[in-house]
């Protein structure tokens, strides 16, 4: 961290005191923005497994009604520095204006987002931990500023791996608030080709209450759409179109810490055109809650698989004869989940994965 101490090491302290993730945005902009001056910001966790914006998310002098005009640049145009490529790209951070060699113009973003609201240049981050995207970061210059440097650019990067563990740690422990009556059913959203809003049933609205306070896009209707719907629908269509591959799925903690899943996905016309996309919300089953689990903790596939049964109360010698290998390799697994889950006994280890799955299960 010596390329930004002091400063980033008291960022990154504070990141792990944070109260909670809204929390962590807040404190970790302020700081950054000594580091690095920016007039525009948003923070975003996002879906480890799909790389999809989640919940929640801080926005910094940019309304949510420009949201969709964001997204739907990032997902249904062929754009510049695309989170979910800079989620694998040797470095988790690029600048706009070099990235373009200073002709921002080829970007759906700059010329339908920033453009319009005199933004200059973007500073894009993927916080990942665990080789997973975290948090996605977008940093914004006003046109007739200085541009991002590759001074800024490798600063950033730096800061990924240690605020996306502690984003992490965040999305694992919840909130405290008290959980409110859960609606009876799932919710449903149905989007025009278009991406407007055109219906919905009340449980989805119910559903979005409960999710963290964050901006929401305007609409005719009565009810405010977080940027994780919008994204998800956005995806969609990306999807039906062919112009990306799914899945069109996110998962999202409420402010409960319940955790709820959101995928869309788009139906065909009768003449076999892209018509309508619905989006369902609904409470996640062990098995989404399982992959979250499993990229929260680096777990195999084998690791996650010998959890599951262990979770059921299977003891080890028929964990063995159930996968085909020895007890001792069994055991060399369960020492290797307990280290990466930082347990100590099978007891502490169900009790881990029970408090993340507290709802019935739903398979």
């Amino acid at each position: 961290m010596c390329a930004y101490a002091p400063a980033g090491a008291d960022l990154i302290a504070r990141a792990w005191r944070a109260e909670d993730l809204g929390q962590l945005f807040t404190d970790a902009s302020v700081r950054l923005h000594r580091m690095l001056p920016f007039e525009a910001a948003v923070w975003r966790a996002a879906d480890p497994v799909t790389a999809l914006v989640a919940a929640p998310v801080r926005t910094e002098h940019i309304g949510g009604k420009h949201c969709a005009a964001y997204w739907e640049s990032e997902l249904l145009d062929e754009d510049v520095n695309r989170f979910r490529e800079l989620a694998r790209s040797v470095s988790p951070a690029a600048s706009l204006r070099i990235s373009t060699e200073d002709r921002p113009g080829r970007s759906a973003c700059y010329r339908y987002f920033m453009q319009p609201l005199g933004l200059g240049d973007e500073l894009r981050v993927v916080l990942r931990a665990g080789n997973r995207p975290w948090g996605l970061v977008s940093l914004f210059r006003e046109r007739g500023s200085r541009p991002f440097s590759q001074a800024d650019t490798e600063l950033v990067a730096a800061l990924s791996t240690p605020l996306g563990r502690a984003v992490r740690a965040h999305l694992q422990s919840g909130s405290g608030e008290p959980a409110d009556a859960e609606p009876d059913g799932p919710g449903l959203l149905l989007f025009d080709a278009d991406g407007a809003l055109t219906g919905y049933n009340d449980e989805a609205r119910q559903w979005l209450a409960q999710m963290p306070r964050q901006p929401t896009v305007p609409n005719p209707s009565a009810i405010a759409l977080p940027s994780w719907v919008i994204g998800a629908v956005a995806q969609a269509r990306a999807i039906a179109t062919e112009r990306d591959h799914g899945p069109a799925r996110v998962r999202v903690r409420t402010r409960g810490g319940r955790w709820l899943v959101c995928h869309a996905s788009c139906v065909r016309t009768s003449a076999g055109e892209t018509g309508q996309t619905a989006l369902v919300i609904e409470p996640a089953a062990r098995s989404d809650i399982a992959s979250i689990l499993a990229a929260a903790h680096q777990l195999s596939s084998r690791e996650l698989e010998i959890t599951r049964l262990i979770t059921r109360g299977v003891p080890t010698q028929d964990i063995a004869a159930q996968l085909f290998i020895s007890p001792h390799t069994v055991r060399d697994h369960i020492k290797a989940i307990f280290d990466k889950t930082a347990v100590h006994s099978r007891g502490a280890l169900v009790a881990k994965f029970h408090s993340a799955c507290a709802a019935p299960e739903r398979e």
